[in-house]
């Protein structure tokens, strides 16, 4: 039968101090930071989808904020194209009741003229017409 010596038993007891050494030296340390590194990876991970969260509210904001002003723009600029073609509406039938209206007034003063002119004719061609006679007949008047 075989007998432990006593060198057995430093042999077992040196490994037992070895591996105690080891785990709480080396292992440990090593475990930790391993797990730390897990940790800060996935506390890394976390605020880069958040960020990536907030970005993407802070894009879509944007654009409905963009959308809105353009669209207000868009109102602005139909409201004054509307109010400038009100105006040259406005412009226009001004100008051209001022048009018929100078037409109308110049139409009667060429008619009023007219009449004039042809009262003035007549009494010259009765002038005239007895001149005529006149001188043909060899009266004098």
């Amino acid at each position: 039968m075989l007998t432990p010596d006593i060198t057995t038993l430093w042999v077992v007891g040196f490994l037992l101090l070895c591996t105690y050494l080891l785990n709480s030296l080396v292992f440990q340390p090593i475990l930790r930071i391993i797990d730390e590194r897990a940790t800060a990876v996935r506390s890394a991970r976390e605020l880069a989808d958040s960020a990536a969260q907030k970005a993407t509210a802070a894009a879509a904001e944007y654009d409905q904020k963009l959308n809105a002003a353009r669209g207000e723009v868009y109102r602005q600029m139909d409201d004054m194209r509307r109010q400038a073609l009100d105006k040259r509406a406005d412009l226009l039938a001004s100008t051209r009741a001022t048009v018929e209206q100078e037409l109308k007034t110049a139409t009667a003063r060429v008619q009023h003229e007219s009449t004039e002119a042809r009262a003035a004719l007549d009494r010259d061609a009765a002038t005239l017409a007895g001149a005529i006679v006149s001188r043909v007949l060899g009266r004098t008047a």
